[in-house]
């Protein structure tokens, strides 16, 4: 037992070693990033700051598989270099049971990630998307889902327009039962329009069955309301920026994702994508174990026997290959390709496997 926590601690230890090396690095890289990016807007040193924090999380979220890896690679090289894997074999430790500690700790963090960090680099991304848009000054644009249909609002210098619909098809080019709200830049209401269907078309929304209500400067709308079989709407909108707006994936916790995906598929859109993300979030535990096995498996044995550097690097691109191979499968299960389940749960399993004969041949022959 006391040498079971010894390896969780110092399995925790390289976690934070690499993950700190890593944070600091992307914080400086993001910084460089956001002077780039709002170089016009001439932004203090302090706001440039507060935003690369705010982009950190969703920057580390991604990596963390990576950091996974090469703390397993720091620790058992450590181990190795010390001679203390050789003293854990001597005591009738296996390599097999001298790696419960880490994996368990390893599976922990990923629950905790999915747990806290998820939501934490939402909420994040979100903040950075709204701070972004106000500093940019242009246009904005917000979408939502609720239980009465999609809110969409879009606006510039010239006022903004909020659209209602019951649903939409699944790409979003068509919205069904429609209405639309026009304010000015003061806010007041100047029109409203009721449609059958609202298809988006290049630089307007083209209306059938559609009723005008004319509310500025008017004492009874309805008298000088007028029908219209079809009608044309300016918009800024592109169906890709509609979708864009329901927010990403990566901008919804985790514990909100189911009831979103409810919503989404409830006014007719496709939710492939987030249901996707969500298979792969609740995988990730599992990842994570995958990469500490791949560490593992090429880094346990005494650096006096040589090979040491080779097998590092064999390590290192071994992580880098699952990790693509993850993402890759990602995107097969988002465009259908491949069933969600088999994308999310099927590569971190025959990394698992794979990792697992590997150190039974190594170790056990």
């Amino acid at each position: 037992m006391i040498l079971d926590a010894y390896l969780a601690r110092r399995f925790a230890r390289a976690l934070l070693i690499v993950g700190g090396a890593f944070s600091g690095l992307t914080v400086m890289i993001e910084m460089i990033e956001q002077l780039r990016r709002f170089a016009a807007a001439d932004l203090g040193i302090g706001t440039l700051f507060s935003l690369s924090l705010l982009r950190l999380p969703a920057a580390m979220y991604d990596l963390l598989p990576i950091v996974v890896a090469l703390a397993t690679l720091v620790m058992f090289l450590g181990l190795a270099r010390s001679s203390e894997l050789v003293v854990t074999r001597a005591a009738g430790r296996s390599a097999l049971r001298a790696l419960v500690p880490p994996v368990v700790v390893a599976f922990v963090f990923g629950l905790l990630t999915v747990a806290v960090l998820n939501p934490l680099s939402a909420a994040a991304s979100r903040e950075y998307d709204q701070r972004e848009a106000e500093i940019a000054g242009g246009g904005t644009q917000a979408f939502s889902v609720s239980d009465e249909g999609l809110w969409l609002r879009e606006g510039d210098g010239n006022g903004q327009t909020v659209i209602r619909a019951s649903r939409s098809n699944f790409d979003a080019t068509t919205l069904r039962d429609v209405t639309f709200l026009g304010f000015e830049t003061d806010g007041n209401l100047t029109y409203r329009i009721e449609a059958d269907e609202a298809r988006i078309g290049p630089e307007n929304w083209e209306l059938k069955g559609a009723k005008y209500w004319p509310l500025a400067d008017t004492l009874n709308p309805e008298a000088e309301a007028t029908l219209h079989e079809t009608m044309t709407l300016p918009t800024q909108l592109s169906p890709d920026e509609i979708r864009n707006r329901f927010g990403k994936p990566k901008e919804i916790s985790i514990w909100d994702l189911t009831a979103f995906i409810d919503k989404l598929e409830a006014a007719g859109f496709s939710a492939r994508a987030y249901k996707m993300w969500f298979q792969s979030e609740l995988a990730l535990p599992l990842t994570f174990v995958a990469m500490v096995l791949i560490g593992a498996g090429l880094t346990m044995r005494h650096t006096r026997l040589g090979g040491t550097a080779p097998r590092v690097l064999i390590a290192i691109l071994l992580a880098f290959l699952f990790f693509f191979l993850r993402n890759f499968a990602n995107i097969l299960g988002q465009n259908g390709e491949v069933p969600i389940s088999l994308a999310a749960w099927g590569a971190p399993l025959a990394v698992i496997l794979a990792a697992t004969a590997l150190l039974l041949h190594l170790e056990d022959g």
